[in-house]
């Protein structure tokens, strides 16, 4: 197991450098230029190619290119064309906003999207089934932008129970809606795989020896089933856990989130070079860090998933 983590660990640095190349391409081939539309429409063109020669833009791609990376090395992201603020200090100030939020909305999607997949299987083609396999269906429909602000409707403007906006110095109230809307089009999915997953554990024969055994049927269920079938539902909830520790951006802006989902977005609209660049390097890093942990989880789930020695 540890010669396969340092192995997958060894092919952090080509798979970063790769992102970076295609994003740092991606940013270039985008119409327009930033630095005019810093500078302002009445700014001279002595003062754009000033503005040009103190970021750098003025030299050949490959040598702009070059130098990013050198920054890289030293541990420096750079600094915001616009705010001048240091890259690395938004990403860590912002950062654990976004954990906050995406750990919430795991856990919300996990503990109910298991739990709905497995009354399902256990209760194959009766009403609960199909009552489970509707709201599945709904979850993954329904876009998230619209079951944000539907949700803010109800609980927020009509029975004034949560927060619509905004995140509260920390208070628990601020997290329920931007949680749940993040983490309903999971739980939709999670309970699809399980209920499949499941079913096909429950048709094995080594299910119909422990009910021979005399075990309970929650036993034979939790423990023999369900451990058996989360080898799928893991590896969906490390995509989506990745996917969310990179920024919400709809979620976040719709409930006024401060995470880097909004700074990604602000990054975008404004074409700050360093702060697109930062973001997706920091993301991918995260990304790369979850699909490992989940590789691992492997070797614990399911005794015959073990990597090699």
């Amino acid at each position: 197991m540890w010669y396969f983590a340092a192995k997958r660990m060894l092919l952090f640095l080509p798979t970063l450098l790769g992102i970076t190349i295609i994003t740092f391409i991606l940013m270039q081939a985008l119409p327009g230029d930033p630095v005019e539309s810093m500078a302002g429409e009445r700014a001279t063109a002595e003062t754009i190619e000033r503005i040009k020669a103190e970021l750098g833009h003025n030299k050949p791609l490959p040598v702009q290119y070059a130098l990013y990376l050198k920054l890289i090395a030293t541990g420096d992201m750079g600094r915001s064309v616009y705010t001048n603020r240091k890259v690395s200090d938004d990403l860590l100030q912002k950062f654990p906003n976004t954990v906050k939020l995406a750990l919430a909305a795991m856990l919300f999607a996990s503990f109910i999207g298991i739990g709905l997949g497995v009354i399902a299987a256990v209760n194959r083609d009766t009403v609960w089934d199909r009552l489970v396999t509707l709201l599945s269906v709904g979850g993954i429909s329904v876009p998230v932008f619209w079951l944000g602000l539907a949700l803010m409707l109800v609980f927020s403007l009509h029975l004034r129970w949560l927060p619509p906006s905004g995140m509260g110095n920390g208070s628990l109230a601020y997290i329920v809606l931007p949680a749940i809307t993040l983490g309903t089009f999971s739980l939709a999915y999670i309970a699809r795989v399980t209920r499949s997953s499941m079913l096909e554990s429950l048709s094995q024969p080594y299910i119909e020896a422990a009910r021979a055994k005399g075990l309970s049927e929650t036993t034979v269920v939790l423990k023999h089933a369900l451990k058996n079938s989360l080898i799928p539902v893991v590896t969906l909830i490390g995509l989506d856990l990745g996917s969310y520790l990179n920024g919400a951006v709809l979620t976040e802006t719709i409930f006024g989130w401060d995470g880097l989902g909004r700074y990604a977005l602000d990054g975008i609209l404004k074409r700050d070079y360093p702060v697109i660049m930062g973001v997706v390097l920091f993301g991918a890093l995260i990304f790369v860090t979850i699909n490992l942990i989940v590789d691992i989880s492997y070797h614990f789930l399911d005794p015959r998933v073990r990597a090699k020695k």
